[in-house]
């Protein structure tokens, strides 16, 4: 028995090593995502300017199930006055060996960061739009490519989360109905915006080598849109993608907050989920899951043939609050004895 373990265990590691590499050979599609599968556990980190906001804005808060990330449409700030919030991005404190060797001492195979999320913000420089690390704030590091560098270094799959749909402020989906609320947001063409910011941004994602992308609500995403997006993939086989992309089909299948009773039918699925009830990080959010649920959780997940990933919102300082923390080292040191 021990001999097929560490075999296992060799094997899994070799292919890896592969993903992780600047020029990997081309895996068959039950390679790479046996790579995946056998992950099992990874951390979503959710960051952006929201971070700064906390949940509040000017005294008003969001709602209390509400998402801090989704603060600038809940709240229905101006984006111009949104957008001023990159001045004050200055994470001193971040550090992305420290995030990601976190994760890994904590029993995590793989991570999954927000590139861009849906108030448009690029946490990487670019040259489509303005509204990016680089442009918009003092702080100018590339936070993409570092992240990217230290789940090499300690050998963890690297993904990157994209907003490629929803938009706030350059013009995606959700205009024309109920959901804007900006005089910037009128009359924007969806096509347009594909055009001009998604696929550019995709390109400049897919520089850093990620292992996976996320994809998120394809509002608006026809087949045909999504398959414009899906070619940029071609020179990347071995990518693995969610779900979410629309009208095309992915690897595997995302159930968000909550576990299937009975798994999935699909071959690959993941359940994500947050440690309280947010994704981007809200101080006024205090409705922590046990770490003994966080547990049960990933134990159900994995008995049903899923992979489970949990998030973290960190500050706008760039740290890790101290309760996802505290429930990730837990679960970490109970799969060190048990896994």
């Amino acid at each position: 028995m021990k001999r097929k373990i560490s075999f296992s265990i060799i094997t899994c590691l070799l292919f890896i090593s592969n993903l992780l590499s600047a020029q990997p050979q081309t895996l068959s599609q039950d390679e790479k995502m046996k790579v995946w599968k056998d992950a099992r556990y990874g951390l979503f980190i959710h960051w952006g300017l929201y971070a700064i906001t906390a949940g509040s804005y000017h005294g008003k808060k969001t709602g209390q199930n509400r998402d801090g990330a989704w603060l600038v449409r809940d709240l229905k700030v101006p984006l111009a006055e949104y957008k001023k919030l990159g001045e004050q991005f200055n994470p001193t404190l971040f550090d992305a060996d420290k995030w990601v060797k976190t994760a890994k001492d904590c029993g995590m195979k793989y991570l999954v960061f927000t590139a861009k999320h849906h108030d448009g913000f690029a946490l990487f420089p670019s040259k489509a739009s303005t509204f990016n690390i680089n442009d918009a704030t003092p702080f100018k590091r590339d936070i993409v490519k570092e992240i990217g560098e230290a789940c090499r270094k300690y050998h963890l799959l690297f993904g990157l989360y994209y907003s490629q749909s929803q938009d706030w402020t350059n013009g995606g989906a959700n205009y024309g109905n109920d959901a804007w609320w900006d005089e910037s947001q009128k009359n924007k063409d969806y096509d347009t915006y594909l055009n001009q910011i998604v696929i550019p941004q995709v390109k400049e994602i897919l520089a850093y080598h990620p292992n996976i992308i996320w994809w998120d609500t394809p509002t608006n995403m026809t087949k045909e849109r999504g398959e414009r997006i899906k070619v940029l993939l071609k020179d990347y086989p071995n990518i693995i993608m969610n779900n979410r992309l629309g009208g095309v089909s992915g690897d595997f299948n995302t159930p968000e907050q909550f576990i299937p009773a009975m798994g999935l039918s699909d071959k690959y699925w993941e359940t994500c989920m947050t440690m309280n009830d947010t994704w981007g990080y809200k101080n006024i959010d205090s409705n922590w899951k046990s770490p003994s649920l966080l547990l049960k959780n990933l134990i159900d997940v994995a008995s049903k043939g899923g992979n489970y990933i949990i998030n973290v919102g960190p500050t706008a300082e760039g740290v890790f609050p101290k309760e996802n923390l505290d429930r990730m080292k837990i679960m970490g040191d109970w799969l060190k004895k048990n896994y």
